[in-house]
């Protein structure tokens, strides 16, 4: 039995021993705060905590249409998240999150006693897990240092408490935390478990996510469902417990499979696909120059594209070249060269597969391994599975790298741009039928093909500018050009004889007309015009310009043209009205160059030329019961001379819209104008596009005409009139 005064000394040693721990407990904390066992985050750190954020990019009309990102992480408020997230969150993890101050005192000295009873149970709030994932420290097996990591995420998440209010910390928390499947934050989560906002997520989709946190893989409802499920119901019932939901509730929803709605964000998924490319390379200089990261800064670009004509312009070029591109296997099937050029060589055909396959990385990963051509060459033709694209369904398919060249080589492809004419804002952007499989953008300025007859139009205003009436007549024949080795371009229906107007002359594309006009005003005042116009294309000025023979963009193209439904003034084709930083910060404005160059008159008289393109000429089909416009369109159709290459332009008051048909070789193509012409090739995807814009009337765009100028014209239009009136006149000499 051990005496009083023994019992006095370990008692007094017990004391000194509590004491000292004490002591030596508050001096650690002491040092920890002080930084000796490395510096914490400064105030300003705590005050302005750094993520990395995606950059947003949004529609006119509010659409997120795309994010660029390393960590898929957009921030979101306490209001934009359902209450049943919150609830789930801290029901199953924090029950008292909003009576402590940081630290659950009450959980953490609750430790020993579920450890004596061989419970694991973790006592870390949601604020000290939001420290941990703003400033993330290195695992030591150290017991010292694990100790001074923990009191330090105990320091940061008092700090934290001082500095933001519950709500605040509870959202930065969801902001931060990563839910797999390369979703970071809730508002990712949502979007790629639900393809939902976080407002809208109901209860047993919360404590599907909530269940998620405890291991992203392990209850992932995508890889682990069953394991899911558990998790779920288990934070279900945690939500019961708390009498978040009542016991009914949970009898249900504990039964219910996850109903998902999944997809991981990638750049090769959703709206505007070519267009986000493009601005991501077209951004990167500029932030660059100002000190942002594309990928980390948390920037929101607002566009000027519409979600809605976006939309109805993908589909309505994925509608037509559907339909084109089985027209186009029929038209090769079984003939020679197929799909190139039935006039070249074999030895021209393996030497352009040759320039394809030196392209590949199959090709450059096989040379830096130190295979010969003629290696290289095999294995390309060695037949292996593969999956390949099918406007369908993609499909898998045994076949050669060789022959999946060739395979690719096959499709046409759109390059389709539409704008509104007064603000130059672009309001829709299709460089292609699926960016997945064909990254090239064919709206993009360096996409560059023959325009053809589409250059026409700037021939003609060039001869209004100059007093020619589009009224006046000229014989239909082929016209010589002696400077030029006697060049004589020859209409593409070879008929020939007659009388023709300009204006006859342009509405049914006749070479002889517009041969004859640039050979009187010359071709650099042609030239001239389109640079004025906005082409920045190289454009020598030869006579066979008029043909159409510079390589342009559908981005140049539809732009200038453009000028023609603004009453001749040019604006600059604009896609960006803003960039914002992540607190919403205005960092950027862009406002459109423009410049007056047609008088409204000028610009008006080619307005009506134009619209005898679509009323008589090579746009009539869009007067056919197929798409039924009988509103006021003014247009022109382009088709290269083999085929290669078919464009088509058109415009209303409200919008200018067109572009280009063709395939990535120039070698492959129609066999035949009447399938390879611009009024084939693009013009369905304009009247397709049209209808669907008309159709929607939360647009805006109107069927009204063209606005008459107030002034006088300064050449007449009417050719009943004019030919009354210069009927004794004779005619231009050739």
């Amino acid at each position: 039995m051990i005496d009083k005064s023994t019992l006095k000394k370990y008692i007094k040693r017990f004391w000194v021993f509590l004491f000292s721990a004490f002591v030596l407990f508050n001096l650690i904390i002491l040092l920890v705060y002080l930084g000796v066992f490395g510096k914490l985050p400064s105030t300003d750190k705590l005050e302005n905590p750094e993520t990395p954020l995606a950059t947003e990019i949004y529609s006119e009309d509010g659409v997120c249409i795309g994010k660029f990102f390393n960590e898929n992480r957009s921030n979101v408020t306490f209001d934009e998240i359902s209450p049943f997230i919150i609830n789930a969150l801290i029901s199953t993890e924090d029950i008292r999150y909003y009576k402590h101050a940081g630290i659950d005192w009450k959980g953490t000295f609750a430790i020993p006693y579920y450890l004596i009873r061989g419970k694991k149970k973790g006592a870390s709030t949601i604020t000290q897990q939001l420290a941990k994932n703003l400033f993330p420290r290195q695992r030591f097996d150290n017991i010292f240092v694990i100790v001074v990591r923990k009191l330090k995420e105990w320091i940061i998440a008092i700090q934290l408490e001082r500095f933001y209010t519950k709500e605040e910390i509870i959202t930065m928390y969801l902001n931060t935390v990563d839910f797999g499947s390369n979703a970071y934050g809730i508002k990712s989560a949502a979007k790629t478990f639900f393809n939902k906002p976080p407002s809208t997520i109901n209860v047993e989709e919360a404590a599907t996510l909530i269940g998620v946190l405890k291991a992203t893989q392990h209850f992932s409802p995508v890889y682990n469902y069953d394991n899911s499920v558990k998790r779920r119901n288990t934070v279900l019932k945690q939500m019961s417990k708390y009498d978040f939901i009542t016991k009914q509730q949970y009898d249900s929803l504990s039964k219910a499979p996850i109903s998902l709605d999944y997809m991981v964000e990638s750049q090769n998924q959703g709206l505007a696909r070519y267009f986000r490319e493009f601005l991501r390379i077209d951004l990167a200089d500029w932030c660059a120059e100002n000190g942002y990261d594309l990928y980390t800064s948390g920037l929101k670009i607002y566009t000027t594209i519409n979600s809605h004509m976006q939309k109805y312009a993908e589909e309505a070029a994925r509608q037509h070249l559907k339909s084109l591109q089985k027209t186009f296997f029929e038209h090769w099937k079984g003939k020679k060269n197929a799909p190139f050029d039935y006039r070249m060589t074999k030895k021209e055909v393996e030497s352009l597969m040759e320039v394809a396959i030196k392209r590949t990385d199959r090709y450059k990963k096989l040379k830096t391994a130190g295979y010969t051509w003629e290696n290289i060459l095999k294995n390309f033709k060695k037949p292996v599975k593969m999956k390949v694209f099918a406007y369908d369904k993609d499909e898998i398919r045994t076949m050669s790298p060789y022959d999946s060249i060739k395979y690719y080589k096959y499709f046409l492809n759109p390059g389709f741009m539409a704008m509104e004419p007064s603000t130059g804002h672009i309001k829709a952007w299709v460089g292609g039928i699926d960016f997945k499989y064909f990254k090239y953008d064919h709206v993009n300025k360096s996409a560059k093909r023959q325009v053809g007859s589409t250059f026409k139009p700037f021939v003609y205003t060039t001869a209004i500018k100059e007093g020619y009436s589009p009224c006046l007549k000229v014989p239909n024949v082929p016209v010589v050009f002696p400077d030029f080795d006697n060049w004589q371009p020859k209409n593409s229906d070879n008929k020939y004889g007659g009388m023709i107007t300009l204006q006859g002359g342009l509405a049914e594309s006749n070479n002889c007309v517009t041969s004859w006009i640039i050979k009187q005003i010359g071709p650099a005042a042609v030239v001239e015009l389109a640079k004025s116009m906005g082409i920045e294309s190289k454009v020598d000025p030869y006579p066979s310009i008029a043909l159409g023979t510079p390589d342009i963009s559908v981005f140049e193209m539809v732009g200038a043209f453009n000028t023609f439904a603004n009453k001749g003034t040019w604006v600059e084709p604009t896609y960006i009205t803003r960039i914002e930083d992540k607190s919403g910060k205005i960092i950027k404005q862009f406002i459109p160059k423009e410049r007056e160059v047609l008088a409204e008159t000028y610009a008006y008289v080619m307005l009506t030329m134009l619209m005898n393109v679509v009323n008589y000429g090579t746009g009539a089909r869009l007067r056919s019961s197929k798409y039924n416009f009988s509103n006021q369109i003014a247009a022109k159709t382009g088709t290269t001379q083999n085929n290669s290459d078919g464009w088509f332009i058109g415009m209303v008051p409200e919008l200018t819209a067109g572009g280009w048909v063709g395939c990535e070789d120039r070698s492959v193509h129609f066999r035949t104008t009447d399938l390879g012409q611009g009024a084939n090739m693009v013009l369905p995807i304009w009247g397709i596009f049209m209808n669907k814009v008309y159709a929607d009337t939360s647009l805006g765009i109107t069927k009204k005409d063209f606005d008459i100028p107030d002034k006088e014209l300064p050449v007449e239009i009417n050719c009943k009139s004019y030919e009354k009136e210069n009927e004794t006149e004779s005619m231009p000499e050739f």
